[in-house]
């Protein structure tokens, strides 16, 4: 490691820090619709919508109602990729002629983008034609994002309501962050995007001779708006095969930049909008804090893997899967990052890492997707090991746990364990069976620790909502497709469910003045309380299996042994 990538890093930093606080504010005064000006800028816009759905905005949900309209969208919107997919033959906008998708593979797009996971077990650019691309995973891009946010908003709601039944109005939530946020920042970065040489055409494939005299297919297409909903919204779905390693979706540094930038901010913009939400920013700022220490200190132990622990590499760059034009440490960041948030881009192979580079990506998908995490569902996620937290804290001292005023009960953490335990049960019995199954051991290109990697990645990234991929396994048989979109709904609404109850419960109960005893939770020492039960609760529950997978392979590569 040099100067030169202690200074990427550092103006990525910089970058983060910079932006995404008054992002935060701007999501904050839309999802309270606090802003004039916001109101005048789109209002109109969104009347219209309201006026042809027929929507009263003021109109409050309890959580089971809001649950269901949550539930309803959701499944329209599976229904309307799965459909794109099996009709596309007969649709326009397939100038390259792609055929039906078969209904396996269907199920698993459309479960994928649906759920914000967007988990791709197929090559877009020869698999689905453009208008798929565009009205069913496109819009899925911002809808399933705009779902993550409304969630958050509501249980946000819900631990600083004052007796009310009322969690919000999931039409307006969905309609207020789409129209407010996600499409003019989609529109700015698509544009700056399309300057750096991103694609952005209907025209079909193109056939061109190499200099080497040889015929090559040239993948073009209505890429780079996609391309940005794709980052900004925690979705990382590829437009191409090679997702952001591939030169007409990410073609210089300042692209990648870019990327890699949009592939956190909304979700580091979601901290600093929880803490102008509920009125304390110290609240914010230190699960901030606790977010970026736990990002750092993941990039700190994939720089060591990459750049220190591999003599067998003679002092040499691990170079192999990763773009020369972007090197190591922006391959690096942009990995740790990726399963950080949730997002699932990727600008390198994590397959091609080294052992541990690859199984601190693995590591931050485990965790819960908390570490920042997907656009609203980081927060979500994180906001119940912050009532776990609490809890644990008041069994210890004896005294009845309580969160922003309200005491945390029985019902409130049966909820937060059933979200954060979920998608950790669908990883392990996942991974159980494809263990179990030849026809699903069939699937991995590697053999010993880097195979068992291959697996849990596969079903971590699904049950973690992550979508990245190892880049070893076949995934598009009928066992993955299905068992992965299985796996995907479990992560998903097994987490959101009991945050919405979560919420619905605390809009019931009555704000206590702070005592003596009521244990901060804006203190550098419960920022250290709640990283060891993130680390505990999320992380040990795997350690007999990294073990086994990442690990043991890092000491076999010391001894020079690869897979």
């Amino acid at each position: 490691m040099d100067k030169y990538d202690v200074l990427q890093l550092l103006l990525y930093l910089s970058a983060l820090l910079t932006f995404s606080y008054p992002l935060g504010k701007y999501l904050a005064s839309a999802l309270d619709d606090s802003s004039g000006l916001q109101r005048r800028l789109f209002g109109a816009a969104e009347k219209l919508i309201y006026r042809v759905c027929s929507i009263n905005p003021a109109e409050q949900m309890g959580w089971r109602r809001y649950a269901a309209a949550l539930l309803w969208f959701n499944l329209l919107g599976l229904a309307a990729v799965f459909a794109l997919q099996l009709l596309q033959r007969a649709l326009p906008f397939d100038p390259n002629g792609a055929g039906p998708v078969s209904p396996a593979l269907a199920f698993n797009t459309a479960v994928s983008f649906m759920t914000n996971t967007n988990w791709q077990a197929y090559a877009g650019e020869t698999t689905l034609s453009y208008l798929t691309q565009m009205a069913g995973l496109g819009v899925q891009n911002f809808l399933s994002a705009a779902t993550g946010i409304a969630v958050f908003a509501a249980l946000t709601r819900g631990l600083t309501a004052r007796r009310t039944q009322g969690l919000g109005n999931f039409w307006a939530d969905i309609t207020r962050i789409t129209i407010r946020v996600l499409l003019p920042f989609s529109l700015i970065a698509a544009f700056m995007l399309v300057g750096q040489g991103v694609v952005q055409t209907f025209v079909p494939d193109k056939v061109v001779t190499t200099v080497e005299g040889e015929r090559q297919v040239v993948p073009l297409g209505p890429a780079a708006s996609q391309l940005a909903i794709k980052q900004l919204g925690s979705n990382g779905g590829g437009f191409f095969n090679a997702n952001s390693a591939h030169p007409l979706e990410n073609p210089t540094p300042l692209s990648n930049f870019l990327e890699m930038l949009l592939l956190l901010l909304l979700p580091a913009a979601c901290v600093h909008a929880y803490g102008a939400m509920i009125g304390d920013k110290r609240q914010s700022r230190l699960l901030f804090a606790v977010m970026l220490s736990l990002w750092a200190a993941g990039l700190a132990v994939a720089v060591y893997s990459e750049y220190y622990s591999a003599p067998a590499a003679l002092g040499a760059n691990l170079m192999e899967g990763k773009e020369t034009r972007f090197g190591v440490m922006n391959s690096l960041i942009w990995s740790v990052s990726t399963t950080c948030a949730s997002n699932g881009s990727v600008n390198a192979m994590h397959s091609s890492l080294s052992p541990l580079a690859g199984g601190t990506a693995l590591f931050n998908i485990m965790l819960g997707e908390v570490i920042f995490g997907g656009v609203g569902a980081g927060m979500y996620g994180m906001l119940l090991f912050v009532l776990l937290t609490v809890f644990l804290c008041g069994v210890m001292v004896g005294r009845t746990p309580e969160y922003l005023g309200k005491k945390i009960e029985k019902r409130e953490i049966q909820m937060a364990m059933a979200g954060i335990l979920a998608p950790g049960a669908a990883i392990l019995a996942g991974a159980a069976l494809s263990c179990a199954l030849p026809s699903a051991l069939a699937s991995l290109s590697a053999k010993g620790p880097h195979g068992l990697t291959e697996l849990l990645y596969a079903w971590s990234s699904a049950s973690g909502n992550n979508g990245s991929a190892f880049a070893g396994i076949n995934a598009n048989t009928t066992f993955y497709n299905v068992g992965l979109g299985i796996a995907m709904l479990i992560g998903r609404f097994a987490v959101i469910l009991p945050c919405l109850a979560i919420a619905g419960s605390m809009t019931t109960k009555q704000v206590c003045p702070p005592s003596a005893g009521t244990l901060p939770t804006d203190t550098a020492t419960f920022g250290v309380l709640l990283s060891a039960v993130i680390l505990i609760v999320g992380g040990l529950t795997f350690f007999p299996a990294l073990a086994l997978g990442p690990l043991a392979e890092h000491l076999l590569m010391l001894k020079g042994v690869f897979f």
